[in-house]
């Protein structure tokens, strides 16, 4: 790296090449505390469930998944030999995003949300993708909102006895359950529906980096933690004990929620654009571009990881905002605005291996090369910003499998997060 760069991240108490085992290592401990109830970042929220040993053949539910800035629903119907057809899926924005809601405006606009598929099974999968404490009949009471949704009347709420209401006011039948699953249970779920009859895994990961980040995994049975063998949703964004740059510490400042989520805002897509933001107009002030860039960097109003992705995939695309204000300047302008950014993205795949890593080592599993660990990863920071996923590939093989000896290997499926909350809505 540049040394003028290296000198400014430092002086900003920006740490490059995160030690990423020892960071998993960290991450893993608060997760046995958590496991244990004792007092943790992560909150560790037992989902009473386990991957299904029979597939759903000749059901239908209606599925549900909320999250970011999305709200989508539809039907799944199962034929008879298991497989899933997806219809009458629609779209729309979350609730409680553009605007602060109440209780019951938030659930009202669910149901509105939900009224093209009235009556069309008694069963609903919910994938709400929040911290949520997982009742034994699959209602979830909500912990809080990440992802900077605004409707505190909903926090301490069960979400699917609220929903049962909202929608018997709009005249639904009986509805006999609501599944409340997070996106990261969900993508564990396909990933073990998809792995079909070529492929026997030891256990199973569900990890989302998009707007927010997650992780999910299959806890054995821990006597000292007083848990049966289950999927654990660890909240992996709420882990505090990472170290914060300047940058972080500004940005952070002016979120919903300051002093909290520090791992998610260091790596989901929600906040490397912000962040990268501020470093740059640090940058900008402390002389590292031409007057010219500088003053263009400056000027700017806000910055997202979409423009910040843009530029790192071709620096050189005057289409693009960044790519633009390089234009303006000189080759070292290039040079210093890529590695800044490619520093922070960098990081964020540094930290999204850390968490995978703390997750396998939980599972116990991944000793046989022939039964890995299947990892679902889903999310758009982690498939689309720029070198992420081989960044995060690389680092699992130079730990998890050379230092460690645990075999793995991270599978996509179509429709993951949907098939998954179709599962869990038929989960008794």
């Amino acid at each position: 790296m540049n040394n003028t760069v290296s000198a400014f991240l430092a002086r900003h108490n920006f740490v490059n090449h995160v030690d990423i085992l020892s960071a998993a290592q960290a991450i893993r401990s608060d997760m046995i505390k958590g496991l244990k109830k004792e007092p943790a970042d992560q909150d560790m929220i037992r989902t009473f469930c386990n991957p299904p040993e029979k597939s759903a053949a000749g059901k239908s539910v209606i599925v549900i998944d909320a999250g970011g800035t999305n709200f989508r629903s539809c039907l799944v119907t199962f034929d008879e030999n298991g497989q899933a057809n997806i219809s009458e899926m629609e779209k729309t924005r979350m609730p409680g995003v553009e605007k602060e809601l109440s209780r019951a405006e938030f659930f009202e606009q669910i149901a509105n949300n939900l009224e093209h598929l009235k009556n069309k099974s008694d069963r609903i999968g919910f994938c709400f993708s929040y911290p949520m404490e997982i009742q034994e009949n699959g209602d979830g009471i909500l912990l809080g909102f990440s992802k900077e949704v605004k409707a505190p009347e909903v926090v301490g709420c069960k979400v699917g006895e609220c929903l049962k209401k909202a929608l018997a006011a709009h005249g639904w039948n009986t509805i006999n359950r609501i599944t409340l699953c997070n996106d990261t249970v969900a993508a564990l779920l396909a990933g073990n529906a998809c792995a079909g009859e070529t492929h026997k895994y030891s256990s199973y990961i569900g990890y989302i980096l998009g707007t927010g980040m997650n992780a999910a995994y299959i806890q054995p049975a821990c006597e000292c933690c007083g848990v049966e063998k289950q999927i654990i949703v660890c909240e992996s964004g709420k882990f505090l004990s990472v170290n914060r740059s300047d940058f972080d510490i500004d940005f952070d400042k002016t979120t919903v929620k300051p002093g909290t989520f520090y791992l998610e805002k260091l790596c989901s897509g929600a906040y490397l654009g912000p962040v990268s933001w501020f470093a740059l107009k640090a940058a900008a002030n402390e002389g590292l571009f031409s007057k010219p860039v500088a003053e263009k960097i400056l000027a700017l109003d806000v910055l997202s990881l979409i423009e910040v992705d843009k530029y790192l995939h071709g620096p050189y695309n005057t289409n693009c905002v960044l790519g633009k204000i390089a234009e303006a300047g000189t080759e070292e302008d290039s040079d210093v605005l890529y590695q800044i950014l490619d520093a922070i993205a960098e990081r964020s795949a540094r930290y999204a291996a850390a968490i995978l890593i703390a997750c396998a080592i939980q599972t116990g599993a991944g000793k046989n090369a022939a039964q890995p660990i299947c990892m679902l990863c889903d999310g758009t920071t982690f498939w689309k910003t720029n070198k992420t996923a081989a960044r995060v590939s690389g680092y699992l093989d130079e730990i998890l499998t050379n230092q460690l000896g645990i075999f793995w290997e991270i599978v996509t499926c179509d429709n993951d997060i949907t098939l998954g909350a179709a599962i869990s809505g038929l989960i008794d």
